[in-house]
């Protein structure tokens, strides 16, 4: 053992960082940004936004982010559900959003409950703060992927599992990441009131690109002083270079934030460029309805490959039936195609780009041969 890996704390050693592959590929589909670059129009307002905070940088920014708490609730409550500025709290990105809430309701001797598989930072953020880290299990009982029934979380199981554990934060992802399905809010309920001392915290990053009828969690904020709904610009905004996360809460829970946020968290170009952003919500949106249309463009080509694709409401495609996940992926890889090898056996997960992204993928994929495919001889 090193003298720093001595130091490092217990539970930390022998941990691997969080780290998808950043390679110079043609065809870069493994981290579910988008594929379109800002717009013009939106490129020169963040532009001036940032001219127009400049001067004042020998200042501190706005603490409570006041203007920007405003933008978002705005944005929210298009959904038909009002939230109020006081009901929002953002940081560098959904993952520091995620850590607050962990450094405020989790620690040594808590414990922090997901069903996997599931976005991997949820554990990663969770082991920082000293909070143990419990696995649950969707599918339970499935012994089948057709239609992502393997991945499916009923409310029998989620309740069971909730009840096991009994944890102090409940994760649940919705669409859920890797496998793009999403949860019907008799789950959330079922979940929330299952755990009465957990902050149940429903990940909606993907929310955006959700198929009609799907429903979000903020339509159950009210009353639920427990329940938090995470979100980000990242994805639907293109904007996964702006780092900007945010959530919705009530606003005691909120306001418990404060205690553990570092000071001045969020720059003033963040926040600028961040209310640039908003101000055209609806051209930084413009895109979704086309990568929706990639996305199911590729559940029925995989299907058409002999593939089993998992129906999807996020921005990417998770597909099996396939021999050695690995060995597809690095295939793919150099056919300038680069996806991600998500952990799950007979598994990989592609991000929906442009039209000619996702030709290039699905003539990769054709490429490859029966020999990738599950069942084969």
């Amino acid at each position: 053992m090193s003298t720093i890996e001595g130091l490092l704390r217990e539970d930390l050693r022998g941990r691997t960082a969080y780290g998808a592959p950043q390679l110079d590929v043609p065809v870069a589909l493994n981290t579910n940004e988008s594929s379109y670059a800002v717009p013009a129009e939106v490129v020169d307002e963040i532009v001036a936004a940032v001219a127009a905070v400049a001067a004042g940088l020998n200042r501190y920014p706005d603490r409570e982010f006041t203007d920007l708490r405003g933008d978002l609730a705005a944005y929210l409550s298009r959904s038909g559900t009002t939230v109020s500025p006081e009901q929002v709290w953002a940081g560098n990105g959904s993952n520091e959003v995620l850590l607050h809430l962990l450094q405020a309701f989790g620690g040594h001797g808590r414990t922090a409950l997901g069903f996997t598989p599931a976005y991997s930072m949820h554990p990663i953020i969770t082991a920082t703060t000293g909070t143990a880290w419990v696995d649950g299990l969707r599918g339970v009982g499935a012994d089948e992927h057709e239609g992502g029934g393997a991945f499916d979380l009923s409310v029998e199981s989620a309740v069971a599992q909730v009840e096991r554990h009994d944890p102090h934060v409940v994760f649940l992802c919705s669409p859920n990441n890797p496998t793009g399905t999403a949860l019907t809010l008799d789950v959330v309920t079922a979940v929330h009131d299952a755990a009465p001392r957990a902050v149940v915290v429903v990940d909606e990053a993907y929310a955006e690109f959700a198929r009609p009828g799907t429903a979000s969690a903020l339509s159950l904020l009210d009353g639920r002083p427990r329940l938090v709904v995470t979100r980000t610009m990242s994805k639907a905004f293109a904007f996964a270079g702006g780092r900007l996360g945010y959530l919705a809460a009530d606003p005691e829970l909120v306001d418990a934030l404060r205690l553990v946020r570092m000071p001045y968290h969020l720059s003033s170009p963040a926040q600028a460029i961040a209310r640039a952003a908003l101000r055209h919500a609806d051209t930084m949106l413009g895109t979704v309805d086309a990568i929706k249309e990639q996305r199911d463009r590729i559940v029925s080509s995989l299907t058409d490959l002999g593939l089993d694709p998992v129906p999807s409401d996020a921005n990417f495609v998770l597909f099996g039936g396939l021999r050695d996940s690995h060995t597809t992926w690095q295939a793919l890889l150099d056919r300038g195609v680069l996806v991600r090898d998500v952990g799950i056996d007979h598994y990989l997960r592609v991000t929906a780009g442009t039209p000619e992204e996702t030709t290039a993928f699905l003539d990769a994929v054709a490429g490859l041969g029966p020999d990738h495919l599950e069942g084969q001889p």
